[in-house]
């Protein structure tokens, strides 16, 4: 029996009258909360779980996002935990445990919450080399998505480090929003190859460690190698290596791609009977937008496979009925 005494707000979930939510969603980021709305909008009985541990967090702004663009990521689910409030779905904070193959949902330090359907849309995290300043400056001036940044900083000096394979991409693609880019190779090693593209795109390449981030009045001044020369530089660029947090599906077994990655469909179904995926936790390149998407086609697809569910239940009964009647 779930109790209000359970969760920290001290209000229970309200499952369906069986005591069995038809969706549980592990995750309150984009993804996790437009599949809850969808659902909600569905009628369906949806519980969202969320740790309170979004990706973006350090990021005042996100770009990028149709009637969003400009926002802070913090505004935008705000916006959307009071949307699907107005839908009966509730949000509990706590962290899940695991995840059984009965889908039944365990929290920490809480009760077990019985699903019909469980998506999971616990994001990534990133994983920052150690380097004096980066993390004081991580999401401010020290950005990682040409997409979702680099306009804020155009026609600046700018850097890249060499701290990811991913770099010299990236640093050819930021030559599109200033004429003054440089690529620090740090612990990177760039082929002839890389060497000839940046060079050819106009990028100069300065050899040598990073020792830190210069630092001064709260903003970044430039970067320091470690024989002592001092790059100035208006803001940086660095490809974080991401781990997705998908520790709930591997441990239910979901299977995995090439890379690693859990695997899916394209509306997020895993391997494991009922269990979907959405945003960053199985795809590193998805973007709040693009998250929310997924998110959106997971709700649709759960949303049919509960309904087919349904609909089979009630052929069942109806046949049964109609057997007793003749008896």
């Amino acid at each position: 029996m779930i109790k209000a005494t359970d969760f920290p707000d001290g209000s229970a979930p309200r499952p369906a009258d069986d005591g069995v939510f038809d969706v549980v969603v592990v995750g309150a980021g984009a993804a996790g909360l437009n599949a809850a709305l969808l659902l909600g909008r569905a009628r369906r009985k949806v519980v969202v779980l969320d740790a309170g541990e979004p990706r973006n967090a350090p990021a005042a702004h996100m770009y990028g996002f149709l009637s969003r663009d400009g926002s802070s990521p913090a505004a935008l689910l705000e916006l959307g935990r009071a949307e699907i409030a107005r839908y009966g779905v509730q949000i509990i904070r706590g962290r899940v445990e695991r995840i059984d193959r009965d889908l039944d949902v365990r929290m920490v330090g809480g009760p077990v919450l019985k699903a019909r359907r469980v998506l999971v849309a616990t994001g990534l995290r990133d994983e920052l080399p150690d380097i004096p300043g980066v993390r004081e400056r991580w999401g401010r001036d020290l950005l990682h998505c040409p997409y979702c940044h680099a306009y804020e900083v155009r026609d600046r000096p700018l850097a890249v480090l060499g701290t990811h394979p991913g770099a010299v991409h990236q640093a050819l693609l930021l030559r599109a929003w200033s004429d003054d880019v440089v690529f620090l190779p740090h612990t990177l090693e760039p082929t002839a190859q890389d060497r000839d593209r940046l060079e050819a795109r106009g990028l100069r390449i300065v050899e040598g460690r990073v020792k830190r981030l210069v630092i001064e009045d709260d903003q970044l001044r430039g970067i320091e190698l470690t024989d002592g020369r001092a790059v100035p530089r208006a803001a940086a660029f660095l490809f974080p290596r991401v781990v997705p947090r998908d520790e709930l599906l591997t441990g239910l077994g979901c299977a995995k791609d090439d890379n690693g990655w859990v695997a899916t469909d394209r509306t997020g179904r895993t391997s494991v009977a009922g269990v979907w995926a959405a945003g960053n936790v199985i795809d590193p390149r998805a973007q709040v937008i693009t998250a929310a998407g997924m998110g959106s086609a997971a709700a649709f697809a759960i949303n049919t496979d509960l309904l087919d569910e349904d609909v089979d239940h009630a052929v069942e009964q109806r046949r049964a009925t109609v057997a007793g009647d003749r008896r």
